[in-house]
């Protein structure tokens, strides 16, 4: 800029000494690009770590050290001769040539791809660079992201019984040094965030597999994992879909692997279709045994049952392999205890009454107490109350 102010300044005090044509040119000139400008420049020479570039004859810069490394690949093959562009970082350095850089021309560049690679929904190739216990540390081209667990596929997601940190950090790490297919959900480049999404790359391809399969279908397929709310279970050409825990079977279940284990072969129905997401149902394959249970079962009852598992509020009881019961506290004593465990055992199988039947809502309710005794304790402590007091006067 200076330069240019100097020639101008003498373009007025020369004015006639100076020919129309050098006039013209120095009015033609362009002032000198200032830092955190864009400039295109022929590359002069290029070494490891150092690379000259000439801007448009009325300078020279250079690109050196960390400066040279460019987050969007496009200059990392350059030559002598080839045009390149770089943001200025200083007007003049100790050698009188202005400081530029790739990384801040480049880093611009890659997000801008970035940002069109997710506007277009299109995959692309992430590498596996770490491991933490939210998920995976990726690379894209040159740009660090994220890749949560939550956004793996089914395939890769870590099945660790009770969600054990360490177990899922020792299954993440296995993918580091991979390639997978991704693609962009988020991208922000002023916060320098990239978020990726393997399962929504995967689901593309498997929402065209899923479209021969529809709701009520029966499939056919094999346990590929079981976990703490369910089963995954692999069929057709590479699909998956979960049985909820709540799918499994009829009764009421406390550990999916009661039912299942990794390997077995099962049948099971469609009952949703999400996009991707496919919920299979193993007991709605069976008859409903509550829909028979009031031939087998009546108010009044006297059964015997054993106690699967205790709450503070009561205890599940097994009548039998496919009807549970439950006995609510106040049915189990009339005294006021703490603990649940006094008054019955895990394990233990014990004689019960049943004084409610609810088949349409899968209930049935039990008690050690027989249907009618409590509602007689309860009217005789009613009139009790109710009666008048014996006073006695004095005298």
């Amino acid at each position: 800029m200076i330069l240019v102010n100097s020639l101008k300044n003498t373009l007025k005090l020369r004015k006639k000494t100076i020919s129309p044509k050098m006039e013209a040119l120095i009015r033609e000139m362009k002032p000198l690009p200032k830092p955190g400008d864009l400039v295109e420049g022929l590359v002069l020479s290029v070494s490891k770590n150092e690379i000259h570039l000439d801007i448009d004859g009325l300078t020279s810069g250079v690109i050196r050290g960390k400066e040279v490394y460019d987050e969007s690949g496009l200059f990392s093959n350059i030559k002598v001769g080839d045009r390149v562009q770089a943001t200025v970082l200083e007007m003049e350095n100790e050698n009188g040539e202005l400081e530029l850089s790739f990384r801040f021309a480049g880093h611009q560049k890659a997000w801008e791809e970035l940002a069109q690679v997710m506007k277009a929904q299109t995959m692309t190739l992430a590498r596996v660079i770490d491991a933490n216990k939210g998920g995976l540390m990726i690379k894209v081209g040159n740009v660090v992201g994220f890749l949560p667990v939550s956004q793996l596929t089914t395939e890769h997601y870590p099945r660790v019984d009770g969600g054990d940190k360490a177990k899922i950090l020792i299954h993440l790490k296995k993918f580091v040094g991979t390639d997978l297919q991704v693609k962009i959900i988020d991208v922000n480049e002023n916060e320098e965030k990239l978020i990726v999404s393997e399962k929504a790359a995967w689901e593309e391809e498997q929402q065209k597999a899923l479209s021969g399969f529809k709701v009520g279908d029966t499939i056919t397929g094999k346990v590929t994992g079981v976990v703490d709310f369910g089963a995954f279970v692999e069929f057709g050409d590479n699909l998956e879909g979960l049985v909820h825990i709540s799918e499994l079977a009829w009764q009421r279940i406390d550990d999916p692997k009661e039912i299942v284990k990794v390997g077995d072969t099962i049948s099971a129905q469609i009952i949703g279709i999400d996009r991707s997401k496919v919920s299979l149902s193993m007991k709605r394959l069976q008859e409903d045994p509550w829909k028979i249970v009031a031939a087998k079962y009546h108010i009044g009852d006297k059964v015997s049952g054993k106690v699967l598992k205790l709450n503070p509020f009561g205890a599940f009881v097994e009548l039998d392999s496919d009807i549970h019961g439950l006995a609510h506290i106040s049915e189990l004593t009339d005294k006021k205890i703490t603990d649940i465990n006094d008054v019955a055992k895990i394990g233990e199988t014990y004689d019960f009454f049943i004084i409610s039947l609810e088949p349409e809502d899968h209930r049935l309710g039990l008690s050690f107490k027989k249907p009618g005794e409590k509602k007689a304790k309860e009217e005789k402590e009613n009139i009790e109350e109710a009666a008048p007091k014996s006073t006695e006067t004095a005298e």
